[in-house]
């Protein structure tokens, strides 16, 4: 992906950081394998050191935001841009979410910490989306990468912002 200092998630995405159904009953399962979405990323260094910031900062606290969404993410020197990846769970996951509603709608995000900005609004803009039903709903019934990718356009389109 080409460096884009965007806080528009559907501009991160490419169906390649994307999957459907990811299966997995545990929350480091789902982590771990959206992780891996990364690897050969030219913005990754350390896929291991990727890992290791995206758990670390899952055990200083849940990244289950509520509505069926988890938003882990790490800022770490093994990045040198702001990198997303997106999934959809095929059975719900714990997460210990704040309201109790397991996930799944995962956005992965890693960047570097002088993208700090960047990462908080990409987070927040997320959480603005995902807190609509009508877009919810189409991101957990989508089947292809594609669908996902088009549904946070539309929906992003409707952000102020």
């Amino acid at each position: 992906m080409p460096t884009i200092q965007t806080t528009k998630i559907n501009q991160l995405l490419d169906p390649e950081r994307v999957r459907i159904g990811l299966s997995g009953t545990e929350k480091s399962d789902v982590i771990d394998t959206l992780v891996d979405v990364l690897a050969g990323d030219e913005a990754i260094d350390s896929l291991k050191a990727v890992r290791t910031a995206i758990f670390e900062r899952e055990q200083k606290m849940s990244t289950g935001v509520g509505k069926g969404l988890g938003l882990p993410h790490a800022k770490t020197p093994a990045a040198t841009d702001t990198v997303a990846a997106f999934a959809t769970t095929d059975e719900p996951v714990d997460f210990g979410a704040v309201d109790d509603v397991p996930v799944q709608l995962l956005l992965l995000l890693v960047g570097p910490e002088e993208h700090k900005s960047q990462h908080v609004k990409i987070l927040g803009r997320i959480s603005r989306l995902v807190s609509r039903d009508s877009l919810r709903k189409r991101l957990v019934e989508a089947d292809t990468p594609e669908t996902v990718i088009e549904a946070l356009r539309e929906g992003e389109a409707e952000l102020r912002g």
